[in-house]
């Protein structure tokens, strides 16, 4: 398969590819790359919130607001990373390059967090950030790469990459919990062990991506005049010399993380891309425009369904019956029920828009439409805290099974399509930049999740009362916003030009 130039210095074509099951040969090694970095990620991603309270807060349930605010404030962090990964690699290092670096980075900071320190922990988060920053939007970039401008796969290959994340996703909470609990102390689990495994996960995507990066041709080799070493160590000195920036960062709390620095970079970059797109014309001024106006409702989505992360995870801790025939569901599985769901689905809902042909919904109607089901899942917990609550004040465990079940079909609609979308609109010099802005995006959503579910559990823990009140305000915060954007779908379908 040949194609236009998609490269990082706009000249070299897209190299003939061995197809795979009607995909270029590279997006299965992509595909596992990218597996094992999000083994790595959701490894620990159950465990944060539990293990800042236990270990840094002795257990006490006033400790789950800043468990949730410290959460929050890394997700954000990493999502904004990718600002600088992506401007790295398009004008520094290329994508190759970026993802190693980002790799070796990343899995220093998962070793560093399993020191039962605090200082430590919150540089080891630091240096994950930094890490993920230089790997996360660049192999998604990457993906976009494979296929020439135009190509009608490319929404079902980011649907095949997508199932890569969740299939990593999916066997890692279910792994690392049963790690935790084989050495319980205390009757605390023993996180450390976690965090080492994930450590291992995302060197075992390094080795992964360093051995099939030769199937990759020329795409996502450095830019012409950067080939030698020089500027990997420049890059890295730079990432060494930000994670006390970012430290500072999480350290300030997640409000002010919010006003002052997330904000700002988030209408910088909406300038940056803005300027871009009017030096190449009205159509790309048009089609930035688009590409902002759903970064702005990617923002809700993500602040309401990270959820999953903190609040979700006190809720499964302290009010959701999990005990079933004798045996208790543990916490960190219902992680794995939205990966699960994202596996089992994605095939689904590619074939259903494959096969709406025509009718196909356009892309601002499909984030309307992972807002709806976002806002379902909600609706569900609502009906639950109030009708539902038994002698010992706990839910069923189906309601939130059932919620991570329908926010993963809201997942669909929207996350793989955004991806794609970003690759059609962006222009074509600052791709990386425009995915950096996509993460820069889902960061500020999961920031302000991190704030929400601290009010969620309030200054003594959750309660169903606490809980009953919060997500009700996310029902109608999801559903008015899904409503919104299908009402102004039309206007941002035609600053598209014909994108679909």
């Amino acid at each position: 398969m040949s194609g236009i130039a998609t490269t990082p210095d706009q000249h070299a074509p897209i190299p003939e590819f061995k197809q795979i099951l009607g995909h270029p040969a590279p997006l299965w090694m992509l595909f596992m790359s990218e597996f094992w970095e999000r083994f790595a990620f959701y490894g620990i991603r159950w465990a944060l919130v539990l293990y800042v309270v236990a270990e840094f807060h002795a257990g006490a349930a006033s400790g789950e607001a800043p468990a949730n605010h410290i959460y929050g404030a890394y997700l954000a962090l990493v999502y904004a990373s990718a600002i600088f990964g992506g401007l790295v690699a398009d004008r520094v290092l290329g994508y190759q390059r970026s993802i190693l670096l980002g790799a070796v980075i990343m899995a220093a900071g998962l070793f560093m967090i399993a020191v039962p320190d605090e200082t430590l922990f919150k540089v080891g988060l630091a240096t994950i950030i930094c890490g993920n920053g230089l790997f996360k939007p660049n192999i998604s970039t990457m993906v976009g790469k494979l296929y020439p401008v135009g190509d009608p796969r490319r929404d079902s290959g980011f649907t095949i990459f997508y199932m890569g994340i969740n299939a990593g996703a999916f066997v890692a909470p279910i792994l690392t919990q049963i790690l935790a609990q084989r050495f319980v102390s205390d009757d605390v689990p023993a996180y450390e062990l976690v965090f080492i495994a994930a450590g291992i996960g995302m060197l075992i995507s390094l080795v992964w991506f360093w051995i099939g990066r030769a199937q990759l041709g020329g795409i996502g080799r450095p830019p012409a005049g950067s080939d030698g070493l020089q500027k990997v160590g420049l890059v890295a000195g730079g990432a060494i010399l930000a994670i006390p920036i970012v430290y500072g960062m999480l350290s300030i709390g997640a409000t002010k993380l919010q006003y002052f620095v997330l904000t700002p970079m988030f209408v910088g970059l909406c300038l940056l891309l803005l300027a871009e797109g009017v030096r190449e014309g009205a159509a790309q001024r048009d089609k930035v425009i688009a590409m902002l106006i759903i970064f702005t409702f990617n923002i809700l989505f993500w602040m309401f369904f990270e959820q999953a992360g903190s609040s979700f995870t006190f809720l499964a801790d302290k009010i959701v019956d999990r005990k079933m025939f004798g045996w208790e569901f543990p916490t960190a599985w219902f992680q794995s029920v939205n990966a699960l769901a994202i596996i089992l689905f994605a095939p689904l809902v590619a074939m259903i828009w494959v096969g709406l042909g025509r009718r196909n919904p356009s892309i601002p109607r499909k984030f309307g439409l992972g807002l709806l089901f976002n806002g379902l899942a909600f609706l569900l917990l609502m009906f639950a805290l109030t009708n539902l609550v038994d002698d010992a004040n706990m839910i069923p465990f189906w309601t939130l099974f059932s919620v991570y079940l329908i926010q993963s079909v809201g997942e669909l609609c929207l996350s793989p399509i955004g991806l794609s979308m970003v690759t059609k609109l962006a222009p074509l010099k600052l791709v990386g930049f425009g995915m950096g802005g996509w993460f820069l995006s889902t960061g500020i959503g999961n920031n302000l999740s991190g704030i929400f579910a601290g009010v969620v559990s309030g200054e003594t823990g959750m309660t169903t009362a606490s809980a009953l009140s919060g997500y009700t305000f996310g029902f109608w915060a999801l559903i008015g916003s899904g409503v919104l954007l299908f009402l102004i779908a039309p206007l941002v379908q035609r600053l598209m030009h014909g994108v679909k």
